[in-house]
C-alpha cells in the first residue's frame, strides 16, 4: 500500500463559523482572519494505491458552479485534483474508487464535472462509495443544512450507475488496511478511514476534527448539526489517538497534513506535526 497526499486547493470560510463559541480574540491567532472575517483552508484529499485498486479520499469542491458560489468561497492557489494526481503519475481515468467521507459541497464537488449541459461523473472508472444513511440525509436535507448539500453535486453520481452503499457498521474493512469508522455530529453517518500504513495507524479526520486548532474538546463548528454529539466524539477519537499514538490527518488544516498527539495540562494537544510523505 502507498499513501499520497491529494491536494485539490484552498478557500475561506468564515472563521467564527468554524469555530462556533470560540471567541475571534481566540480563534484569530490560530487562524488569521482576512478583513471579511474569512480564513483560509485547504482541500486535502488522500490517495490509497492498494493493490490493483486507486481510491481517492473525497474530491474538493469541483469548479463546474457558477461564479456567483464561487464568489462566497475565494478558492485560491494553484493546485488542483489533476495537478496532484499527476504528481505522482496517475490520473482521473486511473481512479477505481472515489470514497466520500460525506456529501457537503467541498468534498463532494470535485466528483461531478459539466460537459455543456451535461453533468457526468468527473472519474469515468471508478464506483462511488457512501452510505444509505448519509445518502437519504443529504438528498432529503434539513432546512439547516440544504445549502452544503447541492443536487449537482448528488443526484449525477446515482443517475451514473457508479453509486454503491457501505454498510453501517463501525470497523467495517473496505479494503486491505483500511477500515471505516462512523461518527454523527458533524453530518449524519460521516465516514472517518482508519488505515494501517508502515505499522502506523492514520485516521482521516474529514470534518470531525478540521485542524489542528479544533483539537480543543469546546471548539466545535458552528456548522455541525449535533455539537454535542460532536463533543463526545472528540473525546473518544482523541482519547483513543493518545493511547494508540495515532497519526491524524487532517483535510482542512492550510498548513499541517499530519500530527500525533499528547497528553498536557491544558487537554490533549498536538505532539508532532509533518507531512504525510515524511512518514
Amino acid at each position: 500500500m502507498n499513501l499520497y497526499t491529494i491536494d485539490t486547493g484552498h478557500f475561506k470560510l468564515d472563521g467564527g463559523a468554524m469555530f462556533g463559541v470560540v471567541p475571534k480574540s481566540i480563534w484569530n491567532k490560530l487562524n488569521p482572519a482576512d478583513d471579511n472575517n474569512m480564513c483560509s483552508w485547504a482541500m486535502r484529499s488522500l490517495l490509497i494505491e492498494d493493490g490493483n485498486r486507486l481510491i481517492l479520499i473525497d474530491t474538493g469542491i469541483g469548479n463546474k458552479q457558477d461564479e456567483k458560489f464561487f464568489s462566497h468561497y475565494y478558492l485560491h492557489g494553484d493546485a488542483s485534483i489533476d495537478k496532484s494526481l499527476a504528481k505522482h503519475g496517475f490520473s482521473r481515468n486511473d481512479i477505481t474508487d472515489v470514497f466520500l467521507t460525506h456529501l457537503h459541497f467541498d468534498h463532494c464537488g470535485g466528483c461531478i464535472e459539466r460537459t455543456g449541459d451535461k453533468l457526468t461523473p468527473a472519474f469515468k472508472n471508478a464506483v462511488y462509495w457512501s452510505n444509505e444513511e448519509h445518502w437519504k440525509w443529504a438528498t432529503q436535507p434539513n432546512e439547516r443544512e440544504k445549502a452544503s448539500f447541492l443536487k449537482d453535486n448528488i443526484l449525477p453520481i446515482q443517475e451514473s450507475g457508479q453509486l454503491k452503499f457501505i454498510p453501517r457498521e463501525e470497523g467495517i474493512p473496505f479494503s486491505t488496511d483500511f477500515n471505516i469508522r462512523f461518527v454523527h455530529g458533524h453530518t449524519d453517518s460521516m465516514m472517518l478511514p482508519q488505515i494501517q500504513y508502515k505499522d502506523k495507524t492514520i485516521l482521516y479526520m474529514a470534518d470531525l476534527l478540521p485542524s489542528i486548532g479544533h483539537l480543543p474538546i469546546p471548539y466545535v463548528m458552528a456548522y455541525d448539526m449535533f455539537p454535542l454529539t460532536t463533543l463526545q466524539e472528540k473525546k473518544t477519537f482523541l482519547q483513543e489517538a493518545l493511547e494508540n499514538n495515532y497519526i491524524l490527518f487532517f483535510e482542512h488544516d492550510p498548513v499541517t497534513e499530519c500530527c500525533t498527539v499528547q497528553q498536557t495540562d491544558r487537554g490533549i494537544r498536538v505532539a508532532d506535526t509533518f507531512r504525510l510523505a515524511d512518514i
